[in-house]
């Protein structure tokens, strides 16, 4: 199925139904005053964050979502039906906003989150309501409210522990195959990957994290260029980032370090909030040297980018180096846990 991370619907919840003015009248019971009972409340439209629901391309097809109307109010003090609510199921992550005015609505990051987003019509009433001492006929009643239509729009930022960055072809989706279950394309050419992947990796039985890959961001990323504007994004909710770099490009005018460098430059550009983020140095495809080129060779890229945070050297098609990172990984993000806990 195509990845789709925005879409627009249209939200409409049921009008209250309307209140009916009716009398009694039975055999021996001629003047039995009024009856009309008031009309049902009319269903709302909420949002739903499911877990089987991972792409908004299901309202690509189906836009408009409806709520039941309440059901008009009876003779006999008989309260009409309420509508039935309307529950639209969409991926965990999912941001909502009003497509008129921007305005943020809500964020369903956890699976089963609830956002109210159209309120149903309040219920009409019956002509019983308005009896009195002095008025023992009535023949007023109202009508039940409209229920609210509104235009969202639908954001998708998928959740993840873990963003991958780097050039296409860094070899990204060849480490997330590499270290879960997750099965994204890989090839001998740049954009393979044309939309975020995500594997769950595991440390030990108990113990994983969620690791996400997104396709690989160019110079003018920020500015459009290539699909890094459309889903630099979705490293936004991420705790930490591994900055990937090809230690021996093939066929490129470009040095590692030169490629690095870009990059650093994109996410500066694309938002100051994702550049601090913890990000990690990711040499990869070590293969290509031999054990002694790969110590100078790696020195070198580290020393040029005056890098000062941590680093690994991996092979990502032999697995070469990978156990460190994936336990370096998870013993970083149980600390954050625990400092999260005592705050």
């Amino acid at each position: 199925m195509k990845f789709v991370d925005e879409a627009e619907i249209k939200v409409e919840a049921g009008d209250g139904g309307n209140g009916i003015a009716t009398f009694r009248r039975e055999k021996y019971i001629p003047m039995g005053g009024p009856d009309g009972g008031d009309g049902g409340d009319g269903g709302s439209v909420y949002l739903v964050a499911k877990d089987n629901v991972n792409t908004l391309a299901d309202f690509r097809h189906h836009p408009t979502h409806r709520a039941e109307r309440g059901q008009n109010g009876m003779g006999r003090n008989c309260t009409g039906k309420k509508g039935s609510d309307c529950y639209v199921h969409v991926p965990p992550g999912t941001i909502v906003y009003e497509a008129e005015t921007g305005e943020k609505i809500g964020d369903l990051t956890q699976t089963d989150d609830q956002l109210l987003v159209a309120k149903g019509g309040f219920h009409g009433l019956g002509n019983t309501r308005f009896k009195s001492s002095v008025n023992r006929a009535p023949q007023q009643f109202s009508k039940g409210s409209p229920g609210e239509h509104r235009s969202l729009r639908l954001e998708l930022m998928v959740i993840a522990d873990v963003g991958l960055l780097g050039m296409p072809n860094a070899g990204k989706s060849s480490l997330i195959r590499a270290v879960s279950s997750a099965k994204p394309k890989v090839a001998d050419y740049p954009f393979t990957t044309l939309h975020p992947n995500l594997g769950v990796v595991r440390a030990d039985d108990l113990r994983s994290f969620v690791i996400a890959d997104i396709p690989g961001v160019i110079e003018g990323a920020a500015e459009g260029a290539g699909l890094g504007l459309q889903f630099l994004k979705h490293l936004s909710r991420t705790r930490l980032l591994l900055h990937m770099v090809d230690v021996m490009p093939y066929e490129s005018q470009e040095t590692p370090v030169e490629s690095a460098q870009k990059i650093i430059h994109e996410v500066h550009k694309w938002s100051e909030d994702l550049a601090d983020k913890p990000r990690w140095l990711v040499l990869n495809k070590t293969d290509r040297l031999n054990e002694q080129e790969q110590q100078q060779h790696c020195q070198t890229i580290i020393d040029e980018l005056n890098w000062d945070g941590p680093v690994f050297t991996i092979s990502a098609l032999t697995k070469q180096g990978l156990k460190p990172l994936i336990f370096a990984i998870m013993e970083h993000l149980e600390r954050l846990d625990q400092q999260r806990e005592q705050e």
